[in-house]
């Protein structure tokens, strides 16, 4: 998989970053390429004090099937390029529900109505949540033209 060298740039940078320590840049980088991905009410759980399945469980939700799978993809791509070993990957086909587990993390991408029938924002509820950068997302901190003048010689 030949991968964008902007969000293989970005997703190096949250990796590197100091204030994420091991496995929590992993999630970090994870949740990165969610939102940029356009991935919708993104949580990530602290997991540590209450279960060794994982340090940290990621639950996200996509417009689309074909959403769903570009995201876990590159999610996948990145971690491995980053030294992270992929476990099992469960619900790929359907993609209503995608489980990936690195062992350190789990990633939960949801489409439809999954989300709300399995409601693990419920079962997670009693974990810290860790706070993802507002400029995570895709869109921010890109300067919008204000006036028509800004987009002289754009077309």
């Amino acid at each position: 998989m030949a991968s964008n060298e902007y969000v293989q740039s970005e997703v190096s940078k949250v990796i590197g970053n100091k204030e994420f320590p091991f496995p929590l840049n992993h999630a970090m980088a994870s949740a990165w390429i969610l939102a940029n991905f356009k991935g919708e009410e993104l949580k990530i759980f602290d997991m540590k004090q209450s279960t060794s399945l994982c340090d940290f469980a990621i639950v996200a939700s996509a417009q689309n099937a074909t959403q769903a799978r570009a995201m876990v993809d590159e999610i996948s791509h990145q971690l491995k390029e980053n030294g992270a070993s992929i476990l099992s990957y469960e619900g790929y086909e359907s993609a209503d529900w995608i489980l990936l587990d690195t062992g350190d993390i789990m990633i939960h991408v949801f489409h439809g109505p999954a989300r709300d029938v399995y409601d693990l924002d419920l079962v997670y509820a009693k974990n810290p949540q860790v706070k993802i950068p507002e400029d995570f997302y895709f869109g921010k901190g890109a300067e919008v033209p204000r006036e028509k003048t800004d987009l002289k010689g754009y077309f």
